[in-house]
C-alpha cells in the first residue's frame, strides 16, 4: 500500500543545522540591540544632537529660513533685486538646514556631538523677524484653573497664523 505516513522521520542531522542557524541570527540581533543601546542610551549629547537634528531636519516644511531670508532681502537690497536674491538664498539655506538635520539625526549616537555647519547656519532652526513663536495656547505649557483655558498661539503649525489668545 501506497499510503503517507502519520509523521515523517525527521534526520536528526538537519534539525542541529536548523537550531545552528536560529541562534546565529538571533545571537547577532541581540548584540546589535545591546550596542544600540549601551551606544544611545543615557547621553546628554546624543539627545541635545538627536533633537537638533529632527528641528532642523524639518525646515524644508516649516520654511521660515525662506521666509527670513525673502523678508530681510526685501528690506536690506531693496524690493527689486532683494526679493529674488532672498529667494535664492532662502531656498539655499532650506535645504543646507535640511540636509545638516538629516546628517545629525543619522550621526547621532557618534560624538562629537557640537552643532555642524555653524559658520553659515545657526544652530537653532531660525524664524522671520517679523514673528517670534511663543508658547502654545496648551495647559501643558500654562495652565489655568480658574477659567480653565490659558494664552498663547492657537495654531503655530499652520503657516501665517499670527492669532494669539490674551495677547497683551
Amino acid at each position: 500500500m501506497n499510503r503517507k505516513a502519520l509523521y515523517n522521520l525527521i534526520n536528526p542531522d538537519t534539525i542541529k543545522l536548523i537550531v545552528h542557524t536560529f541562534m546565529r541570527k538571533t545571537l547577532s540581533l541581540l548584540g546589535a540591540l545591546a550596542l544600540t543601546a549601551v551606544l544611545g542610551v543615557g547621553c546628554a549629547g546624543t539627545e541635545q544632537k538627536f533633537g537638533r537634528g529632527l528641528g532642523n531636519m524639518t525646515e524644508i516644511v516649516r520654511g521660515n529660513e525662506f521666509q527670513r531670508s525673502v523678508e530681510q532681502g526685501g528690506i536690506f537690497d531693496g524690493p527689486d533685486t532683494g526679493i529674488s536674491t532672498g529667494f535664492v538664498r532662502g531656498v539655499n539655506k532650506t535645504l543646507a538646514r535640511t540636509g545638516v538635520g538629516l546628517y545629525e539625526v543619522v550621526t547621532a549616537p557618534f560624538p562629537p556631538y557640537d552643532p555642524v555647519f555653524t559658520d553659515y547656519l545657526s544652530p537653532r532652526p531660525q524664524y522671520p523677524d517679523s514673528f517670534r513663536p511663543r508658547k502654545w495656547a496648551d495647559s501643558i505649557f500654562d495652565n489655568d484653573q480658574s477659567m480653565g483655558f490659558s494664552g498663547g498661539d492657537v495654531a503655530p503649525w499652520f503657516p501665517g497664523s499670527r492669532f494669539r489668545v490674551f495677547d497683551n
